[in-house]
């Protein structure tokens, strides 16, 4: 186990990409903590699993992405808990689609607070225990969008690629102190959240379900195949073991070939 003795938080995980997060970690021997929002009894049970599948120790930190007292003490508690938390992966995220003359103001600070500031907040509480063990990984879930844009995504592109700005940023202050930054840009990623807008797609538009998958949903991926949970988690892997020490700054899409175009 590669990550055995190490310490991870992952935001945003008690579901689709980010729970594939936590539990490709403590696969690998990390003792995780999981955070987000959903039914009390589900949350417990994918904790639990964790702990009994892995032989980890899995914790839960209700704490809200958009409270800057609540990120640090977030933070706190994965060092109270596990000793100290060596990774840190900032994968919270919302959206809202709709043109920037009618964006709701409170949605677009909800969006740029949980999607990029939050990332700041943790990573400010983190880094400075990094720094004192001369090692760390800091990970953020940036998106297709952090490289190109969407129209009536305002709010949510503007967070990703200011969350690469942020990495790159992190990169060279802390390139000495044996801690990387980067971050992985998925395109589109097959969860529940995606699969349940089919159905309503296909009844507003009058298109078949492979119509909606390939020519609405997919139609910006040259490879007409969703990304996988597990694929983006293996590259979060990747990216704290020791193979990847020099690979820092840098932000990887996985995206079948969005981007290339």
């Amino acid at each position: 186990m590669t990550l055995k003795s190490k310490n991870a938080i992952v935001t945003g995980s008690t579901s689709g990409i980010g729970l594939a997060y936590a539990r490709a970690l403590a696969s690998e021997g990390a003792n995780v903590m999981i955070n987000g929002f959903g039914k009390a009894e589900d949350i417990e049970a994918e904790r639990a699993k964790i702990e009994s599948e892995f032989g980890v120790k899995a914790v839960y930190s209700p704490a809200d992405m958009t409270k800057p007292d609540q990120i640090a003490g977030m933070v706190k508690q994965g060092v109270d808990a596990f000793g100290s938390v060596d990774i840190l992966i900032n994968n919270a995220g919302v959206q809202h689609v709709e043109p920037i003359e009618t964006f709701p103001i409170d949605k677009w600070d909800q969006i740029i607070a949980i999607n990029m500031s939050a990332a700041f907040h943790a990573m400010r509480a983190a880094i400075p225990g990094m720094k004192a063990k001369g090692w760390g990984r800091i990970i953020s879930t940036a998106s297709a969008h952090s490289l190109v844009a969407s129209p009536f995504k305002s709010a949510y592109v503007t967070a990703k690629h200011g969350l690469v700005g942020l990495s790159k940023t992190a990169a060279l202050e802390l390139a000495t102190h044996g801690v990387t930054v980067n971050c992985i840009s998925p395109g589109y990623v097959w969860t529940p959240l995606v699969e349940n807008q089919i159905p309503d797609t296909m009844k507003a538009r009058g298109l078949t379900r492979d119509q909606v998958v390939n020519d609405v949903i997919l139609s910006a991926q040259p490879t007409k195949q969703f990304v996988t949970v597990d694929q983006v988690a293996a590259i979060a892997v990747f990216l704290c073991s020791d193979s990847a020490a020099q690979i820092t700054g840098a932000n990887i899409s996985v995206d079948g070939g969005w981007t290339a175009e």
